[in-house]
């Protein structure tokens, strides 16, 4: 669960990591009335889930109540990205010396967690990582261990940060772990993290992902979960039970095992195709689950054709099979369908599959078959 970044502001406030004094406001008038309160020179910055509000125009500095009104007005309602405006976040200004970036995320392949900081902050981190990668300080931290204040420190030394920073940066970074893992989180960024002209760091913006498998710890969390903008197929996929990400391609992606379906992303844009979606019906997925899968990628309208990549171990490459015939009696697909099936019951599966066979059910016996066969579909 991705939160705003007020909402990553005030997790970050919990745990006594400085921010700037801010409000919420949903309309222009209480854009202003917020901006009073808090005192000028503020910051209106535009509440999307999604990066490049500023060049899109949604972060605004403000000297009075005009220039407030002015602002709230051209960015509430305003399109970012394929993201409505609906809410603005007030923040006095700050003064800013320097930027840097910092963030705790999980290295799935290291077991680890990791941290990584740079010095050059207020960019896209992947811009910097592909220029220069030498930049981005990086660090693993055991989980059993966490991070102490001295290898903390070790790390702000390599990333070169000012010595000026140093015991901010210090602070702030294992303020961020603990609330990092603590807070039960996917992803925790601060870009920008600034320096003032006084000395002082805190954080600028706040990117903050949540574990929503740790919900039951957190009942605090539903009011997070009041605030979060689905378009319609990541609703309907929520309503089903499913594991659902939008994307922006024309292959709708079907899969079992969060590695296995950014696998089969990656190979559908190996061979010259884009994925509509990131769509894991998970390890025990039965033939119900299947069809669900099915009718809520044949509902998005940019899909040309649907890939459904199963390995069978705990789910069953019969129930699959079942699943997609069954998915064939419900609803009127609009596009075909490349199914790839491996492992426990993949013959008895490919029989099933075989005796429905048709243009619009079509198997193949390879990932890369079946990937490059939704590929030419798609852009028939």
């Amino acid at each position: 669960m991705d939160l705003f970044e007020y909402q990553g502001k005030q997790l970050f406030a919990r745990y006594d990591i400085p921010v700037s004094p801010g409000a919420v406001a949903d309309t222009v008038d209480e854009a202003v009335a917020a901006a009073e309160r808090i005192g000028y020179p503020v910051v209106v910055k535009a509440q999307v889930q999604v990066g490049g509000r500023g060049k899109a125009g949604g972060i605004k500095l403000a000297g009075g109540a005009d220039e407030v009104r002015e602002h709230a007005g051209n960015i509430l309602g305003m399109d970012i990205r394929g993201h409505a405006v609906r809410r603005l976040w007030i923040e006095r200004a700050s003064d800013i010396a320097e930027e840097y970036y910092a963030s705790f995320t999980l290295d799935r392949s290291a077991k680890l967690h990791l941290g990584m900081l740079s010095s050059r902050g207020g960019v896209d981190i992947e811009q910097v990582a592909e220029e220069s990668p030498e930049a981005i300080a990086r660090i693993h931290v055991d989980p059993v261990d966490g991070l102490t204040e001295e290898r903390c420190r070790s790390w702000v030394g390599q990333a070169g940060l000012n010595p000026a920073a140093v015991d901010g940066a210090v602070d702030v970074l294992v303020k961020l772990y603990r609330c990092y893992t603590d807070g039960d989180a996917d992803l925790v960024e601060i870009n920008p993290l600034i320096l003032t002209p006084d000395g002082r760091v805190h954080a600028l913006d706040a990117k903050v992902s949540l574990d929503e498998n740790a919900d039951f710890r957190h009942p605090e969390w539903e009011e997070y979960a009041a605030t979060q903008v689905l378009d319609a197929r990541e609703r309907e996929a929520k309503e089903k039970g499913l594991n659902y990400i939008g994307l922006d391609g024309t292959v709708g992606i079907i899969g079992n095992g969060a590695g296995l379906v950014m696998s089969t992303l990656d190979i559908v844009n190996e061979v010259g195709g884009q994925a509509a979606n990131f769509l894991d019906v998970g390890g025990g997925a039965g033939a119900d689950l299947l069809a669900n899968a099915v009718e809520v990628i044949n509902n998005d309208p940019s899909v040309r054709s649907i890939l459904v990549n199963i390995f069978g171990g705990i789910t069953k490459c019969d129930e699959v099979a079942h699943g997609i015939v069954e998915a064939l009696g419900r609803v009127e697909l609009r596009s075909p369908i490349v199914v790839r099936l491996a492992g426990t019951n993949a013959e008895e599966g490919r029989r099933i599959l075989a005796e429905h066979e048709s243009d619009t059910l079509i198997a193949q016996p390879t990932m890369l078959d079946a990937a490059r066969k939704a590929v030419e579909l798609a852009a028939r």
